[in-house]
């Protein structure tokens, strides 16, 4: 099979869909792969890396997707790129489709095989390769609202550590998965008050002794949330539903609650938002605006600040779902392996992925149904 890994299009993404250690591994197994020239700059994988590591570098992103059988990427696809599509070409990456009609629209009229990292789910319920990227965007979460709560940088002036003699900074986390989870190890490591809400019981006990009781948890419903909101200085949501649109849990009025140069990091930003006042993304070079007081952060691609780490992270856990489909055919890698299967979202025109159909609704057609009228 070849493999294609383009340059990243999106504002200050800099992370690439493939390592050099990733291109050998498909070299080994008898794959070509093609990089688009400086696609690995960004996270300080070089041209040279790539050669030695047995790619082919092409000067353009058009020949890349034109060549490519797979495409293996990191972000989803922007309308520059929608051109490049073709029918039965694997598109293998971040795709977040629930508040993306038009991309999937375009996936579907071009017949693409949409594979999201984000959809690919296990037996237990695990989402191996959002992990990281969730481990990546909860900690800087914590980073990133602690330099916006600095006052030259219109929050409130609050060292969320606080010292002695003058109270820590009150961290409200709403969300307690893998994102909540690692903001709350920055946030306690930093000395901050930390609250954090969940539905489960079940996962708030699991927070209760994996931290000591050094923070506190919450069941959430509207009123917790409303009294956590009211006395929060940094706010992160972190709420996901795999393949569908994030559920707006805190409401405008909540917001308002909110004292002034207070702040909000919505990491669910990439599935429409968590928070009802989060209504546009931001940019990694325009990252904040205000609304009612509030600063409120909402970048969609969080990880690409800090690419290398990402990049490494990222290609750790995709590169044998990548393999699995060069080596195997993708019909064959996905009726094998149930995980995979699982993030598959859009094939032969259809939305096979019932989340994704929901949110932009749009007809929801089961994948054996679609794979059954295919000729083999």
């Amino acid at each position: 099979m070849i493999i294609g890994v383009p340059k990243e299009i999106k504002n200050n993404e800099n992370r690439v869909g493939l390592t050099p250690a990733g291109v050998s591994s498909y070299k080994q197994a008898g794959h070509r792969v093609l990089v688009e020239m400086h696609a690995g700059m960004g996270s300080g994988f070089g041209d040279e890396d790539y050669l030695a590591a047995g790619a082919e570098i092409f000067e353009k992103a058009a020949d890349v997707w034109s060549y490519a059988d797979m495409i293996c990427k990191v972000k989803e696809p922007l309308p520059d790129e929608y051109p490049y599509f073709r029918e039965n070409q694997i598109l293998f990456t971040y795709l977040h489709l629930a508040p993306e009609k038009e991309l999937t629209k375009q996936l579907m009229d071009k017949k693409v095989v949409a594979i999201a990292y984000e959809t690919i789910q296990t037996d237990d319920r695990a989402l191996p390769l959002l992990m990281p990227m969730s481990e990546v965007a909860g900690r800087m979460s914590v980073q990133i609202g602690a330099q916006f709560l600095e006052k030259p940088h219109g929050g409130k002036g609050i060292l969320l550590g606080g010292v002695p003699g003058v109270p820590p900074g009150k961290v409200v986390i709403v969300g307690g998965g893998i994102v909540g989870t690692n903001a709350a190890k920055m946030a306690i490591g930093l000395g901050a008050d930390v609250t954090i809400l969940d539905i489960n019981a079940n996962r708030l006990r699991e927070l209760d002794d994996t931290f000591q009781g050094r923070l506190h948890t919450l069941m959430s419903n509207h009123y917790n949330l409303a009294e956590a909101v009211k006395h929060a200085d940094l706010l992160i949501g972190a709420v996901l539903i795999p393949g569908a649109r994030a559920p707006r849990l805190v409401t405008e009025e909540m917001v308002k609650s909110m004292s002034p140069g207070s702040v909000i990091v919505d990491v669910a930003i990439d599935q429409g938002g968590s928070i009802e006042t989060v209504d546009r993304i931001s940019t990694h070079s325009d990252p904040t605006y205000v609304k009612h007081g509030v600063v409120h952060y909402s970048v969609a691609n969080m990880p690409g600040a800090v690419p290398r780490t990402s990049t490494i992270a990222l290609s750790n856990v995709t590169l044998p779902y990548g393999l699995l489909l060069a080596n195997k055919g993708y019909r064959a890698a996905i009726s094998q392996h149930r995980a995979l299967a699982r993030g598959v979202n859009v094939i032969n025109g259809h939305i096979v992925y019932e989340a994704v159909a929901k949110s932009l609704q749009l007809p929801y057609t089961p994948m054996d149904d679609v794979l059954s009228d295919m000729p083999l």
